[in-house]
């Protein structure tokens, strides 16, 4: 089934530029990275990877970072940004690597886009040493229940109010914008949690960031209003 992504990878590139978008660059940023390489990790798996962004700052830190995505053209970019690095085509329902293979598993907004979470979080644990980590960023389930129908505006424009609808009923949703048209999927916090706990995985970290003190003001007082993000950190238990 077409998601949208291998027709909006130009734009989505484009969107990214070098340094991220707004929520990237201003609100997750400030809190993944000193997160994903606060344990000294040595090497580095990102479950939709797109065109390698994160992949990047990992390596640029010193960890072995590899990235994984569905999209062709989203790889081919990684590939040309990081020529020596390593991008393979693959979902997140089936990770090609061995059991146990990194101390780093990340998920950078990309569980909104996976079809099936109770398939792709066993396989993200699976990759992952006893004792690793698994760091999530992604959109709260706040956001996708009123995603389809975005803010109420008023007469003058101004945003009045974010609308939360259906949360409970799992969906699927196309999303438009700045010239991206994908599919998104919306579940409840619930639904994420126990695909978590049921691969026997342990959380050590929650958090709901705000956006960073030198975010432009006129577009973090959006982001502060309603809770857009969340991270989660979650350990494999160390084995025996």
């Amino acid at each position: 089934m077409d998601n949208g992504w291998q027709s909006s990878a130009a734009a989505w590139v484009a969107d990214m530029g070098k340094s991220g978008d707004f929520g990237r660059r201003y609100v997750l940023d400030p809190v993944m990275l000193p997160r994903a390489v606060a344990r000294s990790p040595r090497n580095a798996l990102d479950v939709g990877c797109g065109e390698g962004r994160f992949c990047r700052m990992l390596k640029s830190r010193g960890v072995d970072a590899v990235g994984v995505d569905p999209t062709s053209a989203l790889i081919a970019v990684a590939r040309t940004r990081d020529a020596h690095g390593r991008y393979v085509k693959a979902t997140g329902e089936r990770v090609p690597f061995r059991e146990a293979a990194f101390d780093l598993v990340g998920s950078y907004l990309s569980l909104i886009d996976i079809p099936d979470v109770e398939a792709a979080v066993p396989e993200m644990a699976r990759v992952l040493k006893p004792g690793g980590t698994l760091l999530i960023a992604n959109l709260t389930s706040f956001n996708t229940a009123g995603a389809d129908g975005g803010w109420v505006k008023g007469a003058d424009g101004r945003r009045l109010y974010y609308p939360i609808d259906n949360y409970l009923q799992e969906r699927s949703m196309w999303i438009d914008y700045r010239g991206i048209r994908v599919v998104n999927h919306h579940r409840p916090m619930s639904a994420y949690l126990r695909a978590l706990l049921g691969a026997g995985l342990v959380l050590t970290h929650f958090d709901e960031p705000a956006p960073s003190t030198d975010a432009p003001a006129s577009r973090a007082a959006r982001y502060a209003r309603a809770p857009w993000f969340l991270v989660m950190e979650w350990q494999k238990p160390p084995a025996g």
